[in-house]
């Protein structure tokens, strides 16, 4: 199972699972003991190239383009293979630091993770 939480939010250690952090940066002002991120995968976060490029003004439809050719690297690929083996023991809940993680860079990421290989 694949959910999508704030990390500003307090864990829940009865309902998360294994936490990763799916952002390129750490969130601010935030401690990593406060955090209680398990696991911090860089290879499957957004390249500072493409984040400076949708704040920049660039379209939701293209940026899922330009991010999942991304995903598609083979480092990504042993990362995204590796999510999918903890999800499929339990839960696994992508952590981001944006407002609204069902629309942002994480539901992409999880919608990866959960559709058939």
């Amino acid at each position: 199972m694949i959910r999508l939480r704030r990390v500003y939010d307090p864990p829940d250690p009865a309902a998360d699972g294994v936490r990763v952090l799916v952002d390129r940066l750490w969130p601010r002002g935030l401690a990593k003991a406060e955090a209680q991120v398990d696991e911090w995968p860089r290879a499957v976060t957004p390249s500072a190239e493409l984040r400076k490029w949708f704040h920049a003004g660039g379209s939701w439809e293209e940026f899922r383009v330009r991010y999942e050719a991304e995903l598609a690297g083979p480092e990504a690929g042993v990362v995204l293979a590796h999510l999918r083996a903890l999800a499929a023991e339990g839960t696994v809940t992508l952590v981001t630091a944006v407002r609204t993680p069902e629309s942002s860079h994480a539901s992409l990421l999880a919608e990866l993770l959960t559709a058939p290989t």
